[in-house]
């Protein structure tokens, strides 16, 4: 069991992403130019600076270096005016094994015309040759470093859904409740308007809202008799545990606020914290209405699915308990009548 007390900080051995990516090797960079004066200059800079470098100088062979070399960065040079290298970002940016590698596109002069055909060709930067030293270092430097943390958080959500589809095995047989969930997420957060990144933290929570359970003990967690005061405390537990697990993601805090506040209820009387009505996160009010319908409507080992019509009346009678906002559980019942 994995067990976390409030003062819970990361291990100190595992430092930051920023301490990570500082301690691994400096990146590797392709250079695509057909002037080799220019590449030889752009080269020794960076060789300077410890980055493993390819050199390409036809544009037919940057495909097969991408795959054979896989770079933190492309520096592309060469004459814009031609068109050839912003015809060839553009394609890199639309292919599988290219689109997520950071593009710096190098040209002549500073011409405001080549700037924005660059950006508009998908180029993550543009810089002006002939380029200065500190300035190229310090831009490829500060891609790789953006392109292994994009990196560093997809692995980190690829492990928490590894977590917490252990978490959804262990509880509930084998059933996978995330996949219509997420689904219930996204089509009433469009129906809400949420922005796009309340509905995304809507459909990761849909995944993720239960991972705290990863450090209750078996002894609890898959108790057939009734619980005792103690053990129910010891289950609440599990949203302080999961919004711990998510601390290190500041910049998916509603998700936290999510995992952590989806058990409150509407007069007070929820926990970990016993929020009363819109001092509940927005977020974490629409979320609970989703995982109380789904759980009701779901079949499980040890329940039938409810109707849609005895389902709204369960959240409805939850409204007159005093449990959920009233008029957020009446637009989601005029949501799912207008589905059926």
């Amino acid at each position: 069991m994995i067990k976390f007390q409030e003062d819970t900080k990361i291990p100190s051995f595992l430092g930051s992403p920023t301490q990570l990516f500082a301690d691994s090797d400096p990146g590797r960079v392709l250079v695509v130019e057909d002037h080799a004066d220019s590449r030889l200059v752009t080269v020794d800079q960076l060789q300077s600076h410890g980055y493993e470098i390819f050199e390409v100088e036809n544009v037919s062979d940057v495909s097969d270096s991408i795959i054979d070399n896989l770079p933190d960065v492309i520096l592309l040079g060469g004459n814009l005016l031609t068109g050839n290298n912003l015809e060839l970002c553009r394609q890199l940016k639309k292919e599988q094994h290219s689109c997520s590698i950071p593009i710096i596109l190098m040209v002549m002069g500073d011409d405001p015309r080549l700037r924005s055909q660059g950006q508009m060709a998908g180029a993550n930067q543009v810089l002006s040759k002939p380029l200065e030293r500190a300035i190229l270092l310090s831009e490829v430097e500060r891609h790789i470093q953006q392109k292994r943390m994009v990196e560093w958080l997809q692995q980190l959500h690829q492990v928490l859904f590894l977590i917490s589809q252990t978490v959804e095995n262990r509880c509930s047989a084998g059933v996978n409740s995330g996949l219509k969930l997420d689904e219930l997420a996204l089509s009433f957060g469009e129906y809400l308007q949420l922005s796009v990144m309340e509905i995304n933290d809507l459909i990761l929570a849909a995944h993720l809202h239960d991972i705290g359970m990863v450090g209750i003990p078996d002894s609890i967690l898959l108790k057939q008799q009734q619980l005792t005061k103690s053990e129910k405390k010891t289950i609440e537990q599990h949203v302080l545990i999961g919004e711990k697990i998510f601390e290190p993601m500041q910049s998916r805090r509603g998700i936290a606020q999510i995992i952590r506040h989806h058990h409150e209820r509407w007069d007070g009387s929820g926990y970990p914290d016993g929020l009363h009505g819109n001092d509940i996160p927005w977020l974490a009010q629409v979320f609970q209405v989703l995982d109380i319908y789904d759980a009701l409507t779901r079949k499980r080992p040890y329940q039938s699915a409810l109707s849609t019509a005895d389902a709204l009346k369960v959240l409805q009678d939850e409204v007159e308990k005093g449990w959920r906002n009233p008029d957020l559980v009446e637009r989601f019942s005029q949501f799912i009548l207008e589905k059926v």
